[in-house]
């Protein structure tokens, strides 16, 4: 791996948690994701990398002071990439692609870089893993099974259609499929136990 990533990982890895609904394993997956899509559309890995890698550095501030991480993350990542002496045009580009990551944000991403990585965040909520990080969030926020649910239908069924890149819209739609069979099935055994 280039050492410079590895510089970035570790960065990441110790001012974040390791666990949780958006611990480092999230930031990992979002990574491979973004590798995946970014390589399909010909997108600049030397951003796309490194913004994935810090999306979600100003979670643990977030949590512990309301403030929006996605603002907070993307100064956090610039003020590190200029002590590591990364490309300056890259930065501010990693930054943009930061603060335009989150689904609630209302910056839209405008470069294909933050594209690749709002959508690659999107998707880590789809599928097997984001039903299974939908009820570790139920959890970390002390709510029921119910919440997880009404989660699926604010949010996550709706992410398929805020997709931007074609590579991450053919994901979502094998992810989407699994997800709403598993809410289906969900709801059905739920609904045996009240009768």
């Amino acid at each position: 791996m280039d050492p410079v990533v590895e510089t970035i990982r570790d960065h990441a890895r110790t001012v974040m948690s390791t666990g949780g609904s958006h611990g480092f394993d999230h930031v990992e997956r979002v990574t491979a994701l973004c590798e995946r899509i970014g390589n399909a559309e010909g997108a600049d890995m030397a951003i796309v990398i490194p913004a994935a890698l810090l999306h979600d550095i100003a979670r643990p501030l977030e949590k512990e002071q309301g403030i929006p991480h996605e603002k907070e993350g993307a100064r956090m990542a610039t003020e590190f990439l200029i002590t590591i002496r990364y490309d300056t045009g890259a930065v501010n580009a990693i930054a943009a692609a930061i603060r335009s990551h989150r689904f609630t944000t209302a910056e839209e991403p405008k470069s294909l870089e933050a594209q690749v990585l709002s959508d690659a965040d999107k998707l880590d909520a789809l599928g097997a893993v984001g039903i299974a990080r939908t009820f570790m969030r139920a959890g970390e926020h002390g709510t029921s099974m119910q919440d997880g649910i009404d989660h699926f239908y604010e949010k996550l069924l709706k992410l398929p259609d805020r997709m931007y890149t074609k590579a991450a819209r053919q994901i979502a739609l094998e992810r989407h499929a699994f997800l709403s069979q598993f809410l289906g099935r969900l709801e059905d055994e739920m609904a045996d136990r009240m009768e």
